[in-house]
């Protein structure tokens, strides 16, 4: 077995077996590349196989000087993925990166936006232009559902129930949920859709696709990222924001106005309450000023 094969065969695992999304699977790739790229380097000819710990320790060692302690500590755990799947597979009887350690790092709190400043983002947005009430609703859609920007690129027309106050929404995985939109979603969504994408001209197999571009085919990731970054120039937003933080700001403002965390969890679609649980961090003060308002002891 040889590392091209090998990549390949755990590249079918990951999508198959695991279900996991194309970019989970590209991000594995590249990590287990680095490996690749290391060895060639080297000249080490160690096959997937046959590969010691030491040599990983090595390259982990080396990596450390070039990437930081949080990218240090992905490509440890895609390599230890990697390497229990061939010891899963009867390939190897060990795993290499058993006995090494991932570095220590703070969990990473997500960045939010406040009402305002979504307000100002949304507000910014040119009207008069075919685009606009696209970019609006894409927006009022990121922030107003909590969507991954790869749901809201894949969301489609038969994903939309309004009538039961509800999109179905397929995340990582391919796993499938419903989640509530809100009354003024709908509204800016259906402008978007009979006044702008009905006189598009759709390629056929787009045509299900909700957000198109003027081409009738569907977005990508990178224009979501571009039509905010330009939005964020617009008002002279100094965060460094990105689809993502509309998601995050939606969890931020539920949990501060006292949604429960599960209900969080399921309108987000994390499998773990363990990952919901880091909004319990971003705000403190409101918890503190929670703790003032209600408690007994005030």
């Amino acid at each position: 077995m040889n590392w091209n094969q090998s990549l390949q065969d755990y590249q079918h695992y990951l999508k198959i077996e695991r279900g996991l999304s194309d970019n989970s699977v590209l991000g594995y790739s590249q990590d287990l590349q680095k490996l690749i790229n290391y060895l060639e380097s080297y000249e080490i000819s160690d096959s997937p196989i046959q590969i010691t710990q030491e040599t990983v320790q090595k390259f982990i060692y080396d990596i450390a000087k070039l990437v930081n302690p949080r990218s240090q500590a992905r490509i440890i755990s895609s390599l230890k993925g990697f390497f229990n799947y061939l010891v899963f597979e009867d390939y190897r009887v060990d795993n290499p990166m058993d006995l090494i350690e991932s570095p220590k790092i703070g969990r990473k709190l997500p960045d939010t936006l406040s009402t305002d400043e979504i307000n100002k983002l949304i507000g910014a947005i040119d009207l008069s232009k075919p685009e606009g009430e696209r970019n609006r609703a894409i927006l009022e859609t990121l922030y107003g559902c909590g969507l991954r920007v790869s749901e809201l690129i894949n969301l489609k027309l038969s994903d939309l129930f309004f009538d039961e106050g509800f999109i179905n929404v397929t995340g990582k995985g391919n796993k499938q949920r419903f989640v509530p939109i809100s009354s003024i979603n709908k509204k800016y969504i259906n402008i978007y859709r009979s006044e702008i994408r009905v006189h598009l001209k759709v390629e056929k197999e787009h045509q299900d696709f909700l957000f198109l571009n003027r081409r009738g085919k569907q977005l990508t990731r990178a224009m979501i990222f571009t039509i905010i970054k330009r939005l964020a120039e617009e008002i002279d937003l100094k965060k460094n924001i990105s689809p993502h933080t509309f998601r995050h700001s939606f969890a931020t403002h539920l949990l501060e106005n006292g949604a429960d965390l599960r209900a969080i969890q399921q309108m987000l679609g994390h499998s773990s309450i363990t990952t919901t649980e880091i909004y319990m961090h971003v705000n403190r003060q409101h918890l503190a000023d929670i703790l003032s308002a209600f408690h007994p002891r005030k």
